[in-house]
Order: C-alpha cells, then sequence, then structure tokens
C-alpha cells in the first residue's frame, strides 16, 4: 500500500529505533529522565522559548494549554475549521470547561479585526474570552501556512487586551520550511505552542508544548491530571531528538511530492484540486468526476493507494517521509487509469 492517510503512519527511522535502544533514562514524573531533559531543553531552543514540555499527543498539548490558561466559564477564540475545535472530541469543553467561540478564516487564517470583535467586554452576561488558539499549518485548509503578519497583528491585539495566545503547531516546522523562516519567528508571536514530533517529523510518538517556566511548571500538574505523566520515557524521547536533528530540512521533499501530487492529479479529468499546496496535503474534489468520496477511497484503496476522505466529495492526500517520488509518480499513473482520460 502507498500510504497518503497521513504524515502520522511514518515508521520510525533506524537511527531513530537505535537511539531508543540505547536511550539513557529515568523517572521523568520526577524530572530525573536525561534523554527527555535534553529533548525538552533543545524544544524550548529551537522555539525561543524558556521552558518546554513532552506530552504523549498533540492533542493532550493542546488541552494542557487550554486548561493551563482558562478557567472554567471562559471563552476561546479559534478558527471555525480548526484542529482543536473540530477533531479534538470536545475536549476544551469536557475538561476545561470553556467555550468555544469559532471565526471563520481564508485559508486557515482569522482576520485579526474580526479576531478583535470576537473578544468579549466586561459584562456579567458574558463570558470572558480566555485563550486565543491559532493553527499553523492549517490541516483542513490543506496544510495552509499562516503568514507571520497575520500572526503577528493577532497577537500584538491580544497583548493589548492582555489575553494569551497558544499556537496548535502540530506541524509548525513544515510552515518554517516552506517560508525559509525559522520556527522561532512564528513561536515569537505566541504565548505557548505545541509541535508534534509524530507527522512529518517522523518520531513514532511525542509531541511537545513549550511557554514561560511559570506556564510549564503550571502545565506538569495539569500533564499528570490527564493521565501523561510518564516514568522510563527517554525511550520514546530519544527518536524524537533525533527527529529534531535531522528531519527537519528535508520536509522540503514532502512538499515537492505534494506539488508533484497536486499538479498530476489537476490533469486528471473530473478532478480539481482545492487548496493551494503549501505544505504537504492536497485536497482533490471528486464531484465533477461523479465521484463521492468514499467511493473514490475504495476504489483507491483497491488500486493500494490509501487516503481519507475530508467532505462529501473532498479526499485528503498528505505526503511523507515513507513516500517516495516514484510512488507518487505511480499514483497519479493509477488514479488517471481509475477515473479517466486526462484533460
Amino acid at each position: 500500500m502507498i500510504d497518503l492517510r497521513s504524515d502520522t503512519v511514518t515508521k520510525p527511522t533506524p537511527e531513530m529505533r537505535q537511539a531508543a535502544f540505547d536511550a539513557v533514562v529515568g523517572d521523568d514524573v520526577y524530572q530525573e529522565d536525561p534523554t527527555i531533559i535534553e529533548l525538552e531543553e533543545l524544544s524550548a531552543q529551537k522555539l525561543g522559548k524558556e521552558a518546554a514540555m513532552f506530552v504523549p499527543s498533540g492533542t493532550q498539548g493542546n488541552q494542557i494549554a487550554v486548561l493551563t490558561h482558562c478557567q472554567p466559564g471562559q471563552e476561546i477564540i479559534l478558527e471555525a475549521d480548526s484542529h482543536i475545535f473540530i477533531y479534538e472530541g470536545a475536549s476544551i469543553s469536557a475538561l476545561a470547561g470553556v467555550q468555544p467561540r469559532t471565526i471563520s478564516g481564508k485559508n486557515g487564517a482569522m482576520d485579526p479585526g474580526e479576531v478583535q470583535a470576537a473578544v468579549r467586554g466586561d459584562d456579567i452576561h458574558l463570558p470572558e474570552t480566555g485563550l486565543i488558539c491559532l493553527e499553523n499549518t492549517h490541516n483542513r485548509a490543506g496544510g495552509a501556512v499562516v503568514s507571520l503578519d497575520n500572526m503577528r497583528a493577532i497577537f500584538e491585539m491580544a497583548q493589548q487586551q492582555n489575553i494569551p495566545v497558544h499556537l496548535d503547531g502540530a506541524r509548525l516546522f513544515n510552515a518554517a520550511v516552506a517560508t525559509g523562516n525559522d520556527v522561532k519567528e512564528f513561536a515569537a508571536y505566541t504565548d505557548t505552542v505545541q509541535f508534534c514530533l509524530s507527522k512529518g517529523l517522523g518520531a513514532p510518538v511525542g509531541s511537545i508544548i513549550a511557554g514561560s517556566s511559570a506556564f510549564i511548571k503550571k502545565a506538569r500538574k495539569w500533564r499528570k491530571r490527564l493521565g501523561g505523566g510518564l516514568r522510563q520515557a527517554g525511550i520514546i524521547a530519544a527518536p524524537g531528538l533525533v527527529a529534531l536533528r535531522t528531519m527537519v530540512d528535508r520536509l522540503a521533499e514532502d512538499h515537492e511530492n505534494a506539488q508533484l501530487l497536486a499538479d498530476g492529479l489537476k490533469e486528471v479529468s473530473g478532478l480539481i484540486i482545492e487548496n493551494n499546496v503549501d505544505t504537504n496535503i492536497v485536497l482533490v474534489n471528486t464531484e465533477d468526476a461523479g465521484l463521492r468520496a468514499e467511493q473514490f477511497i475504495e476504489m483507491l484503496k483497491e488500486s493500494g493507494i490509501l487516503a481519507v476522505p475530508f467532505g462529501p466529495n473532498t479526499v485528503r492526500f498528505v505526503t511523507h517521509f515513507d513516500v517516495s517520488e516514484e510512488e507518487i509518480r505511480s499514483v497519479i499513473e493509477s488514479v488517471g487509469a481509475l477515473v479517466g482520460t486526462n484533460r
């Protein structure tokens, strides 16, 4: 199978497996695991933040951020198609007791003026705005990069209003590589950041949340409450160190393969590419081919290709380390044979 469902399906490299085998470990709940400490310090350094904390997943990292920043009964502002709102099981409400206030963005970016207008005033009838959440790259916008200018405008407004900003940067390194900006430049317009080691960076498990030292101290208690306190966790942190040191620059290959895939599929009769391919995600609309997304996915599966539905007539393809340029060309050829002649 050529698996284009997600960059989460990547397998650890031989170097990652060896690093896990050789990892020096200790009890991380007591903050005694040397490999975890090394990973957290490297992550904080890369993001330009005071401190960082390893968490089992990106979803847990985002929830810890909301729980640490907010009080029950507050409201958080976030983009209407954001991962936190769509794909995290309503946990901001179930766990943190906060209410979402969504803003429809353009290519994943919220208009700063609309964000400012959504901030609640001082009125006993209204919830307080406790947090603003951004997402970069934006998953449902097809891996779109939210610009530094957009992030800066929202962050500066938030600072004036004394509202913290959290970035769901699950694929933040993709944004940095795609734009040529240092990841610190994106992190600078946030109070806290979460990024995944287990997506394009290829580590088998884990995410990082970073912010001020005071924030991370509070966040550690929330990680413990959520069951995220791990013991000899250096075994899973060691591949994350390899990922940060060796897998960032090669994300450009995934972006090139995604563009190759988009260019090939848009020549297939009946298929339309819905997104500007900024990074490693391609959204394909099948309506003109007379196919619903689920039908198309079943046809692909029979041809040895895996993808996921992203709407009634939209299919998402994600390129990653385990899919080569040759396999992308094979996918284009197979899809052309399945759907019809080229334009």
